[in-house]
C-alpha cells in the first residue's frame, strides 16, 4: 500500500462521493476510481458499497479507515521529525493527557522552551487513560499525562508532583450543596455521573474504589463519562451529580454549578509517561530534558 493512495482513500472517505474526493484531490474521477479499485484488489477486501450518487464503507472499509489514520499521522510525524533535525532546532511534540488544571505544569515547561527554541510546535491531544496509552503504544504521542488509577508499569514516567481532589459536581440549588464536603453517605440513593475509567482499573492499586468499599454496590450510577465537559452538561440538565476532579469546571461567578469535595480527601497522582526505549525527536529530548530538571529540582 502506498501513502499516496491512503490518503486518496481517506479523502474519499471524508467527501462521501468519488467526485467530491476527485474534486478535492484534482486528480481525475477515473484515475481515482481506479487506484480504489486496485486498492481492492491488493487487500482482497472490497472496501465501499457503491449507489449512484454516494459510497459507504463496508465492515472492512472502517477497519481500514482507521488503520489508515493512524499510518498517516505516524508517517506525517516521523517526515516532520527528520526534516527539522537538517536546521535549527524546531520540530513538533506530540502530548496527549486527560483533564487536569495539574496540566499547567506542562504549560510552564512549553513556555520556557518557547522561549529557547521558538521552532517547536506542540500538538496537544485529549483523551482518557486507554486513548491516550493507545496513542503512545502506536508512536502517536511522545508524552502522555495520565492521572491515577493506571497501570504506568510499561512505560518509563516522572511524577508531576501534583495530585487532582475528588468531589462532586452539582448544581448550586441542589440540597448537598450546602454541604462542605461530601460523605459516602451522602452519595447512596442520588442519581450518579461516574467516570467510566477508573472504575473498571482493578489490576492496580486503585484509591477510589477503595473509598468507596462495598458501599459501590450501592450507589445509583445514572449514567459514565470518560471527560468531564459532557458530565457537566448533564448536572445542568439534573440528570444527576457527577463524580469529577476540582478545578476542571468554571464552578465561580454566575455559572450554575458548584464543587464539594470528598471526605475523606480522595485524591489521583499524576504522572507524565513515555515508551521504554523511545527513540526521541531532538526536539522531545529537549522537553524531556526541561521537564525531568523542573519535576526533580
Amino acid at each position: 500500500m502506498e501513502l499516496r493512495v491512503l490518503r486518496y482513500f481517506l479523502a474519499v472517505v471524508k467527501e462521501g462521493t468519488i467526485t467530491g474526493a476527485a474534486n478535492f484531490l484534482h486528480v481525475t474521477q477515473p484515475t481515482l476510481s481506479r487506484q480504489l479499485m486496485d486498492l481492492e484488489k491488493e487487500l482482497g477486501q472490497q472496501l465501499f458499497t457503491r449507489s449512484s450518487h454516494s459510497i459507504s464503507l463496508t465492515p472492512e472499509g472502517m477497519l481500514l479507515k482507521q488503520r489508515a489514520q493512524e499510518i498517516i499521522e505516524l508517517a506525517d510525524k516521523t517526515e516532520a521529525d527528520f526534516s527539522n533535525m537538517k536546521d535549527k532546532l524546531g520540530g513538533e511534540i506530540f502530548i496527549g493527557g486527560g483533564e487536569s488544571s495539574s496540566i499547567k505544569i506542562v504549560a510552564e515547561v512549553i513556555k520556557e522552551l518557547q522561549e529557547e527554541y521558538p521552532n517547536i510546535k506542540y500538538n496537544l491531544y485529549s483523551g482518557n487513560a486507554d486513548d491516550v496509552s493507545e496513542k503512545l503504544d502506536k508512536g502517536l504521542l511522545d508524552f502522555g499525562i495520565l492521572i491515577q488509577p493506571t497501570d504506568i508499569s510499561k512505560y518509563e514516567y516522572l511524577s508531576l508532583n501534583s495530585f487532582d481532589t475528588w468531589g462532586l459536581i452539582m448544581k448550586k440549588d441542589a440540597p448537598l450543596a450546602r454541604k462542605n464536603f461530601i460523605t459516602i453517605e451522602d452519595l447512596i440513593g442520588i442519581p450518579l455521573i461516574a467516570s467510566r475509567q477508573v472504575e473498571k482499573i482493578i489490576n492496580i492499586k486503585n484509591n477510589y474504589l477503595e473509598w468507596f468499599g462495598d458501599k459501590i454496590k450501592n450507589l445509583n450510577i445514572v449514567a459514565r463519562y470518560n471527560l468531564i465537559y459532557n458530565a457537566a452538561i448533564m448536572v445542568e440538565a439534573a440528570v444527576g451529580y457527577a463524580l469529577g476532579l476540582d478545578g476542571l469546571i468554571n464552578v465561580t461567578g454566575n455559572n450554575n454549578l458548584c464543587f464539594k469535595p470528598l471526605k475523606p480527601t480522595l485524591k489521583s497522582e499524576l504522572n507524565i509517561v513515555w515508551k521504554k526505549y523511545q527513540m526521541f525527536s531532538p526536539a522531545a529530548k529537549v522537553f524531556l530534558s526541561k521537564i525531568t530538571q523542573k519535576l526533580t529540582s
